[in-house]
């Protein structure tokens, strides 16, 4: 009687086993994004302050690994402003807002990149790209004083 009840207590692992493996894992929810400061405020705050410190290079070159370390630091909060710029109320639209905030993380990413390598002409010149993305950007969507943008 033992071996009976252990042979179908085994049974139902087994199958109880084989039916679970079956079964996919639920993937969990994203976390929802919480944005806390409006447009003009992260340009106030990261971007204008950032983008300060890149320029600045072609005025007076790093002189030290700090000082290098705030330029690249400086250069990463550029690009991931570009994708802050692109999250929720920020985004104006799905173009040319899109493609904009996109060439802020790439000039950023490039002055990032050169200033891991200590690279001035490559800070420099993603210094002029940034330019060029600031002013298209501004250009296309006039920079207001509001609280509201």
């Amino acid at each position: 009687m033992r071996n009976v009840f252990f042979v179908l207590f085994a049974t139902v692992l087994f199958w109880g086993g084989c039916s679970g493996a079956q079964q996919a894992p639920q993937a969990a929810a994203p976390p929802a994004f919480k944005p806390v400061g409006n447009t003009l405020q992260l340009m106030q705050a990261i971007v204008i302050p950032a983008a300060d410190a890149v320029w600045a290079v072609g005025a007076e070159a790093p002189k030290n690994d700090e000082e290098w370390a705030k330029v690249r630091n400086n250069a990463l909060a550029l690009a991931e402003s570009g994708n802050l710029l692109m999250i929720g109320d920020r985004a104006k639209d799905q173009g040319e807002w899109m493609r904009m905030s996109l060439a802020l993380v790439d000039a950023g990413t490039a002055a990032f990149q050169a200033a891991e390598a200590k690279n001035v002409e490559g800070v420099m010149m993603a210094g002029d790209a940034l330019y060029s993305s600031c002013e298209g950007c501004h250009m296309k969507y006039p920079p207001k004083t509001a609280e509201g943008q």
